[in-house]
């Protein structure tokens, strides 16, 4: 077991454990639940790239205008291949749909990480939703917006408003996936991480339209070496491209998800190196001192 740590990297060993904790926690589903709400996906027109990394339809996150957008600069073009997406201009998530018969009714919702500046969309995104699926959990990878102010009208807020949104779209279409709307949770990598630990801690502040009052806090989250703080310990490129460089500032603050965590934050589970040298293990343990400080202990 010592030589296979060496061997790979971190994402795939905590995947694994992550798997074995979700099947702990997932259980088949004994009646499909009633859908809420109305089906609000669209797909788009990416659908052939997923289908080839054994996702479904690629579906918008929105009908119509993106929310705090605005126009951009003709040289802000989204580019995508197999392993990375930049300059997301049309935020997406993608289903990767156990079949019935494996279906546990559990459903992940994934943040591949990249800085805020591009998305691991294949180490961090697809290649972890195969996992999952094959597992019988039902998985969802958000291409969300990386802050830009080319693009967004407010950038701190872009990267939490689609991931909101994902958690809506899940739930408002649960029964459509053989999903219980109440185990669905979020995994975050990296600088996923971070905009996972923002869901799970800011979920009281509604960023999206949200008239069907659909609950937007996450069942239970894991945080994959994730970035945390903006303060001491921060990952500098991610809290630059998210906040700028200011690490004492309000927006700072209000970013460093350890000092958010509450009674009502949901059970997380972490993993991280302590000899990580691009986040430090830092922002791990003080989110888990956080949680045991507001007794989130299970």
């Amino acid at each position: 077991m010592k030589n296979f740590w060496k061997k790979n990297s971190i994402s795939y060993g905590a995947i694994t454990i992550s798997i074995l904790l979700m099947l702990s926690l997932a259980h088949p589903v004994q009646s499909q639940q009633k859908q809420a709400g109305n089906n609000v996906l669209s797909t788009t027109g990416t659908s052939a790239f997923w289908d080839s990394v054994g996702g479904g339809k690629a579906i918008s996150l929105y009908n119509g205008k993106v929310p705090n957008s605005k126009a951009g600069p003709a040289s802000y073009k989204e580019t995508n291949d197999r392993a990375w997406s930049r300059k997301v201009t049309d935020p997406e998530m993608i289903p990767f749909i156990p079949d019935p018969g494996k279906r546990t009714g559990t459903a992940i919702i994934i943040f591949p990480g990249g800085g805020y500046s591009g998305l691991s969309i294949l180490n961090e995104g697809s290649n972890i939703a195969n996992a999952f699926k094959e597992a019988g959990i039902a998985a969802f990878v958000v291409k969300y917006r990386l802050p830009s102010d080319s693009i967004m009208i407010d950038k701190s807020v872009g990267p939490l408003q689609d991931a909101q949104q994902a958690i809506k779209l899940v739930r408002m279409n649960a029964g459509k996936y053989g999903i219980d709307a109440a185990k669905v949770g979020i995994i975050g990598f990296s600088a996923g991480g971070h905009l996972a630990s923002t869901v799970a801690t800011h979920f009281d502040t509604t960023t999206i339209a949200n008239v069907e009052k659909t609950n937007l806090r996450p069942d239970f989250a894991m945080l994959m070496y994730p970035v945390v703080s903006f303060g001491k310990y921060a990952h500098r490129g991610s809290r630059k491209a998210l906040v700028g460089n200011d690490s004492v500032g309000p927006l700072a603050k209000r970013y460093s998800n350890e000092l958010q965590v509450t009674e009502q934050t949901p059970p997380t589970f972490l993993v991280h190196a302590a000899d990580d040298k691009t986040v430090a293990v830092e922002n791990s343990v003080l989110f888990y001192q956080a949680l045991l400080e507001h007794k989130v202990t299970k």
